[in-house]
């Protein structure tokens, strides 16, 4: 267990609401953590293990989170704004009308992510996996998808993008 800021740093962790701004929380392990309403903006959380955790409108603006594992995350209505997320894995989380408006997720793995109304606008995805993932309602305006693979996808308007 690490103490940062008077928070326990440990899997499970209890850290609802907590106020964490600018951390640095480099490969930390919070699996299955409660992170839900948590201020991490700007947090460093580079090759962090955050899987199975509850991040549901957490302020993530500005977070460093390069190869982290967000897999089966719940960040329904999180600020993930200009985060940079390259290579992170978030199959199959939640990020339902999350914000990720100008977010690098630059081969990210989004394979079975629920992306329901949420905000891609300008939004980096190059190389990304989106393969199964549901974007109905999504905000892809200005979005780069070059080289995104897109199969058995949910598109915006509702369709399934046909695999290749």
């Amino acid at each position: 267990m690490t103490l940062v800021n008077g928070y326990h740093i440990e899997p499970g962790a209890q850290l609802s609401r907590a106020n964490l701004p600018r951390t640095s929380l480099v490969v930390a392990d919070l699996t299955g953590a409660n992170l839900a309403n948590a201020n991490l903006s700007g947090a460093d959380l580079h090759g962090a293990n955050l899987s199975l955790t509850d991040m549901s409108g957490a302020d993530l603006r500005h977070a460093l989170l390069r190869g982290a594992n967000l897999a089966w995350v719940d960040l329904t209505g999180a600020d993930l704004s200009e985060a940079w997320l390259e290579r992170a894995d978030l199959s199959g989380a939640t990020l339902c009308r999350a914000n990720l408006s100008k977010a690098r997720l630059i081969g990210a793995r989004l394979i079975g992510a629920r992306l329901c109304a949420v905000n891609l606008h300008l939004a980096d995805l190059r190389g990304a996996d989106l393969r199964d993932c549901d974007l109905t309602g999504a905000d892809l305006r200005g979005a780069n998808l070059r080289g995104a693979r897109l199969a058995g996808a949910r598109l915006p308007d509702g369709t399934r993008q046909k695999s290749v």
